[in-house]
């Protein structure tokens, strides 16, 4: 039941210990904010006992960072420590060979896609802008989320794609299984975020498939990673999405009251909307065509 005919740990444990140890540091990590947020609300409260956590964060950038950026922090060093000690193996067996090239393509594909649908969107009416281009509304959050985002984008890769991945292709798991696997886990940890949607879960999974994709074709965490951060990052952070159900700080404004939620994906963001669905498909496509002249190296 543990084990394999190979005498090795089954995958399927080994994913969930991960687990397990990632929510175990994640929680310890994100306690010095939760502490800081704690001790300022009942300062400013005056002692009262209850806090609206949400709240309290929205107008605290750098407390929202170091609370949620050191969960993150928790979750990478979980993720490097089972990879060492469970599986005894290197970083760069995880996925972390050196190309520049890949992870700038990904920072510009994750870039352009969210900003074709965002366009897309204002040219159809299903979203209206509040503020103008030329007037961008930079601020704390501009920064902070930046830096949660490239947290994000690096622990979300090293896990998911990196240890999920690999642990799985270790125990001679059929392709299709691994791809399926790690995506769908990936969607199910997102369905505790706020205003979860079931087509924002669906497009998550397709996500998963894309990053599993783009590691398999280079062999390489960086495309996904870059992919990641700024599909992420340009959604909420510049064009004021919701970020998987995650509120937005954006450089702009929008008003999506009156869109259809099928289109703009509603309170949960771009990623419950059919646009990003076919954005992810062509992903697809375009991570073939970047990757068609390669040597592909085996990862699965």
């Amino acid at each position: 039941m543990f084990k394999n005919s190979q005498d090795q740990i089954r995958s399927g444990w080994i994913i969930l210990i991960g687990l397990i140890a990632i929510y175990i540091f994640q929680s310890i990590f994100s306690i010095p904010g939760m502490i800081f947020l704690a001790v300022t609300e009942l300062t400013n409260q005056s002692a009262a006992i209850t806090i609206d956590m949400i709240s309290a964060f929205e107008n605290r950038p750098w407390v929202l960072l170091l609370t949620q950026g050191g969960g993150t922090i928790g979750g990478i060093l979980a993720t490097i420590l089972l990879w060492k000690f469970l599986n005894k193996k290197t970083l760069k067996e995880l996925g972390f060979k050196r190309s520049w090239k890949d992870f700038l393509f990904g920072l510009f594909l994750g870039a352009i896609s969210i900003t074709m649908i965002f366009l897309l969107l204002l040219a159809t009416g299903n979203i209206k802008l509040l503020n103008a281009f030329s007037q961008p509304d930079f601020n704390a959050f501009t920064l902070s989320f930046l830096i949660m985002f490239i947290l994000v984008g690096f622990f979300e890769e090293m896990f998911f794609r990196g240890y999920v991945i690999k642990t799985m292709a270790s125990r001679q798991n059929k392709k299709w299984v691994i791809y399926l696997v790690s995506a769908v886990v990936f969607s199910i940890v997102h369905g505790v975020n706020p205003n979860v949607s079931i087509i924002g879960l669906i497009n998550i999974v397709f996500v998963g498939l894309l990053f599993a994709y783009m590691f398999e074709r280079t062999n390489r965490l960086w495309l996904p990673i870059g992919y990641h951060i700024t599909w992420n990052y340009f959604q909420g952070s510049v064009f004021g999405f919701a970020v998987s159900g995650i509120s937005p700080h954006g450089l702009y404004q929008i008003d999506i009251t009156n869109g259809n939620a099928l289109l703009t994906g509603g309170a949960f963001g771009l990623e419950g909307g059919l646009f990003a669905t076919i954005f992810v498909l062509i992903g697809f496509l375009i991570t073939w065509l970047y990757t068609k002249n390669r040597n592909i190296e085996k990862t699965m």
